[in-house]
């Protein structure tokens, strides 16, 4: 009988021996995971002759690689926020700086005016972000996805730290009496960025108007003049 026994559980011994294996081998359960795609579109084609576009950029030759490929200056400028919403965003990707090429990395310097400077709801298709303010006061915060919709908010002053992670519409609206600064990395090297309001009512061509009179509960007449307005990206 235990002969019998054993035969029928030698199968089973063999399966949890390579299931074993394998995943001693590949410490992770992703190796199967699609990389993430670094920029909106990306059409596949038949022949290479019919585009050159790659997810990523061309790498350099490393023999020409020098330190300037990893290197920027300027961020310590303060920008212009002279504009309807208050706010200059700079971000720096690998179009900035060439070596955060493949390095899954961006940086953003984030200028607010006083009294009302916004960074409008958004979200980064393709990146978590962390945000350190250095100076001034922001509220910020972030809204969880469906069904709840939470919202998860926070007064931050100088030195303080906030998390936005990956894909929820979040923002930052300076209430204090001066210019805010801040810092936000972000771990895509071309996180890319979606402005709830300019993406809604400033598309091209313009979505049709019952759609978001319908999405939003207002009249046409009221999408339509929202439409008509100068969206401004930050």
């Amino acid at each position: 009988m235990e002969g019998v026994v054993h035969l029928l559980l030698q199968p089973y011994t063999l399966l949890a021996a390579t299931l074993l294996l394998i995943t001693a081998h590949f410490p992770h359960p992703t190796v199967a995971y699609d990389p993430n795609p670094l920029q909106d579109l990306c059409v596949a084609v038949n022949h290479s002759i019919h585009g050159v576009y790659v997810n990523g950029k061309f790498c350099k030759d490393p023999r020409k690689v020098s330190p300037n490929d990893f290197f920027y200056t300027g961020l310590n400028v303060p920008r212009r926020t002279s504009n309807r919403l208050g706010v200059n965003v700079t971000l720096l990707t690998a179009d900035s700086i060439p070596g955060l090429n493949t390095m899954g990395l961006s940086l953003g310097r984030v200028d607010l005016a006083a009294n009302g400077g916004l960074n409008p709801p958004h979200h980064h298709p393709r990146a978590s972000e962390i945000f350190y303010l250095i100076k001034g006061t922001l509220y910020v915060g972030f809204i969880t996805a469906n069904p709840t919709h939470r919202l998860f908010a926070k007064i931050l002053t100088a030195g303080d730290v906030f998390v936005f992670p990956l894909g929820l519409i979040h923002f930052q609206w300076n209430i204090g009496s001066r210019q805010a600064v801040g810092f936000a990395i972000l771990n895509s090297q071309n996180p890319g960025v979606v402005t709830t309001a300019n993406t809604l009512f400033g598309a091209v061509p313009a979505v049709l108007s019952d759609v978001l009179a319908k999405a939003f509960q207002l009249d046409v007449a009221t999408v339509e003049y929202l439409q008509q307005l100068p969206w401004q990206n930050p």
